[in-house]
């Protein structure tokens, strides 16, 4: 186990070199961790994004048949600017049992991991293969893990269990909530604050559709699954942001909302978004449009993101729970990529090392220990790939 450590510490310091925010390019990393998993004979596949500067990973040891088990973690991290860092984030500190820098724990220290075992699973793999998937911009949509379940859909690929090795204390987590963002764009008609009647307050506008928001976000709370097991187990909205005007005496003509759900369930996500459509179309639009015809509300959509749905029957579950030890599953209130592989027919977990409350804050780190247990599962996974 030493030897096991000392290689995840060492390709750790590595990772977190590479300065892989979600606004930068991963490709440097990528391409690091598809020479090491080439190095040790498996069959890597490279996917850039459209813009060239971003790509995932996935790769396989063992035979090319369906039912594999995949290692899965996003290779982005959060930014650090404007955080109060007491050491370099993108150098590796090892202090009083902790591993510091950017991505350690979210989640670096378990792709780590699942690397430095890769040599141990070339040797023991037999009819089951496993499969690493390293994404790009989790951060900001899942945008990566969406794109390569196209990928592996057009292949015809068929993982049968995923484990993603989000940050959890190496608690086993069955299921969490999808996170739906958006951001919603008015076009009003500017003009004197003098004359607020000819013109359209694109502000005025957005401030009824929040309270449109607010109204649903209370309903929400009555469509909660019995015996749900979320906290709060209903689906929520959350209002982000606000933007618009430029004086007090303009009418302003633009305005933006920044704003989320995040659903326990699919029907929720479309009676939010059919009752917020009837109320642009036949409350707000018609007014905004008796002024000025050319006025309109549109909605980008940020990123859907399933949530991850818990199961009766979960080999995913089952096989963590035999190599952790572990007697139950939890759910958490975070999202992850896990909903996206179970989209596609994996049994799927979080599972991995570190805690939340580390990720995204300055001098993120990841405690010692943790990355011991890691290692202990992946290591009984690859004893379990042998037998």
């Amino acid at each position: 186990m030493q030897h096991a450590l000392d290689d995840t510490k060492a390709l750790l310091r590595h990772l977190i070199a590479f300065p892989t925010v979600s606004t930068d390019s991963n490709l440097a990393m990528i391409e690091f961790l598809a020479d090491r998993l080439e190095g040790v004979g498996a069959k890597v596949e490279v996917h850039a994004d459209p813009s060239g500067t971003k790509a995932n990973l996935f790769a396989t040891l063992g035979p090319e048949v369906d039912g594999g088990i995949l290692l899965s973690g996003h290779s982005d991290v959060v930014p650090v600017a404007d955080q109060d860092w007491t050491t370099d984030p993108f150098e590796m500190v090892e202090r009083d049992g902790r591993l510091y820098g950017r991505g350690t724990c979210d989640m670096k220290g378990f792709i780590a991991a699942a690397v430095a075992m890769a040599p141990f699973y070339a040797e023991k793999v037999k009819d089951r293969p496993i499969h690493f998937a390293f994404t790009h911009d989790e951060e900001t949509g899942c945008l990566g893990a969406q794109a390569l379940a196209q990928v592996l859909r057009a292949q015809g690929v068929r993982p049968g269990v995923a484990i993603i090795g989000e940050p959890t204390l190496m608690r086993i987590i069955e299921g969490h909530k999808g996170c739906y963002e958006y951001t919603t764009h008015f076009t009003g008609l500017e003009g004197h604050g003098s004359g607020p009647d000819r013109g359209v307050n694109a502000v005025e506008y957005a401030v009824r559709y929040v309270g449109r928001l607010l109204e649903l976000k209370e309903q929400l709370k009555a469509r909660a699954p019995a015996q749900g097991r979320f906290d709060p187990p209903w689906t929520t909205i959350n209002t982000g942001a606000l933007v618009g005007g430029v004086a007090h005496n303009v009418i302003p003509g633009k305005a933006r909302v920044d704003w989320e759900m995040r659903p326990v369930q699919a029907g929720d996500a479309d009676f939010v978004k059919d009752d917020l459509h009837h109320y642009c179309t036949h409350t707000l639009l018609p007014a905004m449009r008796a002024v000025m015809p050319e006025a309109d509300i549109v909605t980008e959509v940020i990123g859907e993101v399933d949530g991850l749905i818990p199961a009766d029957e979960n080999e995913a579950r089952d096989i963590v729970a035999e190599l952790t030890g572990a007697n139950g599953a939890d759910t958490v209130a975070f999202g992850t990529e896990a909903g996206i592989f179970q989209a596609l027919g994996m049994s799927a977990v979080v599972c991995g090392p570190g805690s939340i409350e580390q990720a995204h804050k300055p001098d993120e780190y990841l405690a010692l220990d943790q990355l011991e247990e890691c290692l202990v599962m992946l290591e009984r996974l690859g004893a379990k790939l042998g037998a």
